[in-house]
């Protein structure tokens, strides 16, 4: 038996685990009690790490398909059939026949934020898909024109506010999202204990808003008119109040007319909330010493998401809370750099358009939302093979059967994932990465979300074997993918060659070029760690500021490194071509006037919303007996009232249909919803043929995703619209 220590890769929260080691499989998990940032606390994903990684389900050999059957073989013969399949058809088709889809695990691994942006620049292809856009990309739009960069995200100051607004998430669930914020429940009650508050705003009961001090129903994809309402509010009592800011916002006065169509009346009888209490949000958040306002994927994932997450900011400027202790804060992660003062060139999107529905670029991709339209639509262009890394689109998108039914259209398919799931059984090939266990681990996406800067690293806790040595041993994932930019350029001699080219272009980036010979880490991705935290904000600078971070230092301090509360960071942030926080922009405010000119949704129609549970993140926590057993947790949560007007009883099977489809759900009634809401869970359906998955087999539930609309996006950031999506239920 031994210890080892490791961060949690399973959700955004950066919890340091305790794993008891015995020979070759993880034991035990528990919270670290030492780690500097969660102190002790685990979820029951992080308990279940080792059951996870131990999963027999597991793919430990790559496999290609031969005769419609998916067959084991070397990674020699796996990665001969990727060249054999998808160099010809390139050459033949040109670069935008691949499209790429990155799904959300790729955010959770060392690969996923090294080598994944050079494997999509040797791809050349336009046609790149993600889970951003079922899932955040309102909110870098928003914060690319209000900062000059997507990834200026602000995050609730958490440990030092008295007044928090909280729309459209539901951490106690979830352990927060784009604000990396470990026990996120324990900070939420240590609001309360000091004597602060905190309100929901959510057309579902949770978790979190059963523990708030105040919880509102809302009516879904309304969130819009309730924020601008507060900010109608903020500008008729004379509460803008910019403090720190003054002299850094522009666009004040473009606000203040927006607004003032949106009288909280007016709202109220849009979005459900009264007008009195739309007008005491605005006092408490503007009369309150420190207060927050954060929003999450239920305001993402709405037709006017990217105006929603807009507003969500606007209030935080205007109340004098953005950039300001106790606020909404700007992290600085140990792997970037300070930016330089002065203006930028500020966010634009439009580089290129989607083929068929002709949606412009945001961020480098284009919305998931239209990957069938490509796929389907004959022409120059038309998206021939495809390449997923840690996705499932088949169970995640929106009118999902279609996509899934234009997967098996394809000539060519490869996929980097671990299991054989719904999406990558349609895979000529599939190329499973190494567990967790056996390779190394840096948060480089959620860092940067923190709500208290913190560095840590994660040595192995097993040394990864050769394949020379055992077949079913697998390789790393950064391998995988250098060895997959050979393939797509004809560049590199072998994947070593590749590392060195990606390291080399490291340290040109870093201004330490010629320190090559001090750069340390056993593995391609800790010298590219080793490159960054030393070059970063609180870096050693090889060697030129003693003490400073470095990989070793980081393998000195298995718990982690404190670097501090947040810290104010405006004017250095901005990047706007004004250098100052544009408040308003003329996209903004055409969206601003379509929300004006939209019909208030009917009270009577039925929407569907989707739900999070603690035990599960998507798709891929479903293999792991712990974290499926109990009671079924796919159930149509249906209000009384609703229930009582269309004959429903607890435990009937209903018909839910939409535009997109239809499924057959088991009712759960309760009051958790609000009325003429019905809610749903994401992330099942494993009831289809081909997929190796034993344990979610025998707890398939239903697809949510038959029923949501590809036709319907929010028109700014291309994001799926998940929630209020109008359905009709019948009794079986």
């Amino acid at each position: 038996m031994r210890t080892a220590y490791r961060t949690c890769p399973l959700c955004e929260a950066a919890c340091g685990l305790e794993l008891t080691v015995s020979e070759d499989r993880v034991v035990a998990a528990r919270g670290d009690r030492d780690h500097v940032f969660s102190h002790g606390f685990v979820c029951p994903k992080g308990a279940t790490f080792g059951q996870l990684t131990g999963d027999p389900d597991r793919l430990r050999q790559p496999l290609v398909r031969r005769d419609g059957r998916h067959v084991e073989v070397s990674w020699d013969e796996a990665f001969a059939a990727v060249e054999a399949g998808l160099r010809p058809l390139l050459e033949r088709h040109g670069r935008n026949a691949l499209a790429i889809y990155l799904g959300n695990p790729n955010a959770h691994t060392m690969a996923g934020g090294l080598y994944v942006t050079p494997m999509i620049k040797a791809a050349g292809t336009r046609n790149v898909f993600s889970a951003s856009t079922v899932d955040q990309m309102p909110k870098h739009v928003s914060s690319g024109y209000l900062f000059g960069h997507p990834l200026t995200i602000p995050v609730p100051d958490i440990d030092r506010t008295d007044f928090l607004l909280i729309l459209g998430a539901n951490p106690w669930e979830s352990n927060g999202s784009l604000a990396t914020a470990a026990d996120f429940p324990g900070r939420l009650k240590a609001i309360q204990a000091r004597g602060g508050r905190f309100v929901v705003v959510d057309p579902r009961r949770t978790r979190t808003a059963e523990h708030a001090d105040e919880h509102l129903f809302i009516r879904p994809g309304t969130d819009a008119y309730l924020l601008f309402g507060i900010v109608h509010t903020l500008f008729d009592e004379g509460l803008v109040n910019l403090r720190d800011l003054a002299g850094h916002v522009t666009g004040i006065d473009q606000v203040r007319a927006l607004a003032a169509g949106f009288g909280p009346d007016k709202v109220a009888a849009a979005c459900g909330v009264p007008a009195e209490r739309v007008r005491d949000l605005a006092r408490q958040l503007a009369l309150s010493d420190k207060a927050a306002v954060y929003g999450r994927i239920g305001t993402c994932t709405v037709e006017f998401g990217t105006l929603t997450s807009w507003l969500v900011d606007v209030i935080n400027v205007l109340t004098g809370n953005l950039d300001r202790p106790g606020g909404v804060m700007f992290p600085l992660a140990a792997h970037l750099r300070p930016s330089a003062a002065g203006p930028g060139k500020g966010f634009t999107v439009g580089r290129w358009h989607s083929r068929v529905r002709g949606f412009p670029e945001v961020k480098g991709e284009l919305p998931v939302a239209t990957l069938a339209d490509e796929i389907e639509t004959p022409g120059e262009g038309q998206v021939r093979a495809f390449l997923t890394v840690a996705g499932n689109p088949a169970l995640s998108t929106p009118n999902s059967g279609r996509l899934d039914r234009a997967l098996g259209e394809l000539e060519f398919m490869v996929s980097v994932d671990p299991y054989l799931n719904e999406t990558t059984r349609h895979a000529d090939v599939v190329l499973p990465p190494l567990e967790a266990t056996s390779k190394g681990h840096f948060d480089f996406s959620f860092l940067g979300f923190a709500v208290r800067n913190f560095a840590a690293y994660s040595p192995p806790v097993f040394p990864p074997v050769s394949p020379s040595v055992s077949p079913s041993s697998g390789i790393d994932e950064c391998d995988i993918l250098a060895r997959l930019i050979m393939v797509l350029t004809g560049a590199f001699p072998d994947a070593d060659a590749v590392h060195e080219h990606l390291l080399t272009q490291a340290l040109e980036r870093s201004g330490f070029a010629q320190s090559r010979d001090l750069v340390r880490g056993d593995g391609p991705a800790e010298r590219l760690l080793d490159v960054a935290v030393r070059s970063g904000a609180y870096g050693d600078q090889f060697g030129e500021r003693p003490g400073g971070l470095s990989l070793e230092r980081l393998l000195e301090n298995p718990h982690g490194i404190d670097l501090g509360p947040l810290q104010p960071r405006v004017p250095e942030i901005l990047k706007t071509p004004s250098g100052t926080i544009e408040l308003c922009v003329p996209q903004l405010a055409a969206e601003a006037d379509r929300l004006l000119a939209a019909p208030v949704p009917a009270e009577e129609q039925l929407v569907l919303i989707g739900r999070r549970h603690l035990r599960s993140n998507n798709s891929w926590m479903h293999n792991v007996p712990a974290l499926v057993k109990g009671r079924d947790r796919c159930t149509l949560q249906v209000n009384p009232a609703d229930a009582a007007r269309l004959a429903l009883t607890d435990g009937d099977e209903a018909q839910v249909t939409s535009r997109a489809g239809s499924l057959t759900a088991r009712v759960e009634v309760t009051d958790r919803v609000m009325p003429s809401v019905v809610s749903l869970p994401h992330g099942w359906g494993h009831s289809l043929p081909g997929v190796r998955l034993s344990v979610a087999a025998e707890h398939p539930g239903v697809n949510s995703n038959v029923l949501t609309d590809e036709l319907v996006i929010d028109p700014l950031s291309g994001n799926s619209v998940l929630n209020g999506i109008p359905v009709d239920i019948k009794p079986l």
